[in-house]
């Protein structure tokens, strides 16, 4: 059964006529004829009385309100999707990783609503891997996160590098780091450490630096916001590893200061992290979340 025979169908049932129907749907006497009879091959029954009036059979009116009501959902479904292509969609679902949130989204937002006032912009703080699961759960259109192929190598999946950045510690204004500029990895590794709960990059990213140096992170206390990190340090000589874009407004806080690492004595590399957008290709076909992604690349990296 296609669409095309049901339209036949309901145009000969409100004219009277296949003549009158083919000019209705735009399309020959013999055309709509033939929908008409593959159609009542398909059901099995005839729907009309051929007479020089084609009236319904009881098989036409049994299935004439169905007819209908399939043809109207037709138009509701071709309809949605018209409007989708045409940019009217209710919301557009971000989940970025909390930097990205707290100090590189907010201008770029509001040029989103500026530009889309009638698309609920929903914007949620989490870990790179919890990003990544919603996003692949169909939970939010767009993921700004640390990058990670394990996650991210999808053949439906579209990556966007945006910007590499170091690392840097945060640490007390007056802790014994402090006197270091850069701090040497051997100084580092003496401080127990504050760092992001399991599921984020950023724990990841630390984790497997100092297993590559060959060093034990005293890992002593785990959280998941920047307040939390600034909060812990401040109270003494837990240090935290955090990326630059994390700390940038760390000038105003007397009581914290950071410091950059110096480069690692195997391989003489920055500790930094890759952040990226990612999103699928079917999504990059509606234009709000097509506006979005670009206007992200072109604030904080290339185009798409």
């Amino acid at each position: 059964m296609r669409i095309e025979q049901l339209q036949a169908f309901l145009a000969i049932t409100e004219t009277g006529s296949f003549q009158q129907a083919a000019r209705t749907c735009n399309c020959t006497q013999s055309t709509i004829s033939r929908q008409v009879q593959s159609l009542e091959e398909d059901l099995g029954i005839a729907l009309f009385h051929r007479h020089q009036q084609a009236k319904l059979t009881i098989g036409g009116e049994r299935f004439l309100p169905h007819a209908l009501k399939i043809c109207q959902e037709w138009k509701l479904a071709h309809q949605s999707i018209s409007n989708l292509l045409a940019g009217k969609q209710p919301d557009l679902c971000v989940a970025a990783i909390h930097s990205v949130c707290a100090h590189l989204l907010p201008p770029i937002l509001q040029k989103f609503c500026y530009e889309y006032p009638q698309v609920q912009l929903r914007v949620t703080a989490l870990g790179s891997d919890r990003a990544m699961k919603v996003l692949k759960d169909g939970l939010v259109d767009v993921a700004i996160v640390m990058d990670n192929r394990m996650f991210t190598t999808s053949p439906d999946m579209v990556v966007q590098q945006l910007y590499q950045e170091p690392i840097e510690i945060l640490m007390s204004a007056q802790h014994p780091l402090a006197e270091y500029a850069p701090v040497p990895w051997a100084e580092l590794v003496k401080y127990p450490q504050v760092v992001f709960k399991d599921g984020y990059g950023m724990q990841r990213l630390v984790q497997e630096q100092f297993s590559k140096q060959g060093s034990k992170l005293q890992a002593v206390l785990e959280l998941n916001t920047l307040d939390s990190f600034r909060g812990v340090v401040r109270q003494g000589k837990l240090i935290a590893l955090l990326p630059q874009s994390a700390l940038l407004d760390l000038h105003n806080d007397p009581t914290l200061t950071t410091r950059s690492i110096e480069p690692t004595p195997q391989t003489g590399i920055n500790l930094s992290r890759q952040v990226v957008l990612v999103t699928t290709s079917d999504r990059l076909q509606i234009p709000p979340i097509k506006f979005f992604c670009d206007l992200v690349s072109q604030e904080l990296g290339v185009r798409l």
